[in-house]
């Protein structure tokens, strides 16, 4: 019998594998806590802000983003907040339906995160109270990679939004 031995595995490829196995754990690690933290934001903001009824939607993962939209939306009335923030929850959730098509896919993608940012921006607008803030806030957001509005966030979580 004749082998082809020109590729053998040694340890340099086992060691890459493990090298790529503690990467996947600790990007999980990172999700859960990043999770986790975001749900315990939009729990306590809406608690603090009137929403009680439904903060427990904060924790349930994929539906949360109702939450981010809930604290966002503007109205008269609290029928009108809600229809909003659902409005902007199922356009949401289209972008990200459509985002699995594979050319324009790339356009409902961008859409999303567009939306999100956006999002993202009136809630630093509710909690802070200025524009000009609210696109700082936003800006390092992105720059620190949601580290920023984990952390300010958690301190604005229990005090009522000022916008």
């Amino acid at each position: 019998m004749n082998y082809n031995d020109s590729y053998y595995y040694n340890d340099f490829d086992a060691a890459m594998g493990g090298l790529f196995i503690i990467f996947i754990l600790a990007a999980l690690a990172l999700g859960l806590i990043a999770y986790i933290i975001s749900a315990l934001i939009y729990f306590m903001t809406s608690k603090t802000n009137g929403f009680a009824d439904v903060a427990y939607i904060a924790w349930i993962p994929i539906i949360n983003v109702y939450s981010l939209f809930l604290l966002t939306a503007s109205g008269d009335s609290r029928e009108t907040v809600r229809a909003t923030a659902l409005k902007n929850t199922l356009i949401y959730a289209g972008l990200i339906i459509v985002s699995f098509i594979p050319i324009i896919g790339i356009l409902a993608s961008l859409g999303a995160a567009g939306f999100t940012l956006y999002f993202s921006y009136r809630l630093f607008y509710r909690w802070c109270g200025e524009s000009g803030k609210a696109v700082l806030y936003t800006i390092l957001m992105i720059i620190t990679g949601g580290l920023f509005f984990a952390i300010y966030g958690l301190m604005r979580m229990n005090r009522p939004f000022v916008a």
